[in-house]
């Protein structure tokens, strides 16, 4: 007598969307030969626009993730004048703050060591008064995590006025 066993179906992975099955047979007796009856394919279809919508979706998530994260600060208005855009504004213990040169180049941003959370060294979070953002798209980054408000200025154009105010919440 002869005993016949065969394999299940293979479960679809994410990235092959379609499943091959495989069969086996295997027959106790050297004598006798028994082929166990194919096992039917399973396949996963979907459209192209159920799959447009999930990637979609998920490029949304992550696009408010990343905003989530980090505030970006232009240094300079599109007009020329000296300005941080926002100046002043609020973000989260922890949050990431890129400021990045927008016109009216060289800038820097230095933190009032006489304007910040008691405890906060102003001359770890600031540029130095020497160093300079000087071509269009360069970047200064900085992460506060004390709670209270900063005061920020650009050496270079305090004097007209370019100055800003962040509170950590």
């Amino acid at each position: 007598m002869a005993s016949v066993t065969s394999a299940a179906v293979a479960i679809p992975s994410f990235t092959g969307l379609k499943a091959a099955c495989a069969t086996t047979s295997r027959v106790s007796s050297t004598t006798a030969k028994v082929a166990a009856s194919p096992v039917p394919r399973l396949a996963v279809k979907a459209s192209l626009k159920e799959v447009g919508a999930v990637v979609v979706a998920t490029a949304a998530s992550a696009m408010l993730a990343s905003n989530a994260m980090a505030l970006e600060v232009l240094l300079g208005a599109d007009d020329g004048s000296f300005l941080f855009i926002p100046a002043n504004f609020s973000v989260a213990s922890g949050e990431k703050i890129v400021f990045k040169n927008n016109a009216a180049f060289p800038h820097n941003v230095v933190f009032d060591e006489d304007k910040v959370p008691a405890g906060v060294d102003a001359a770890k979070i600031s540029m130095s008064e020497e160093d300079l953002l000087n071509g269009p798209g360069e970047t200064y980054s900085v992460t506060l995590t004390e709670k209270g408000t900063y005061t920020f200025y650009c050496s270079p154009h305090v004097g007209a006025g370019m100055k800003g105010e962040v509170t950590v919440n």
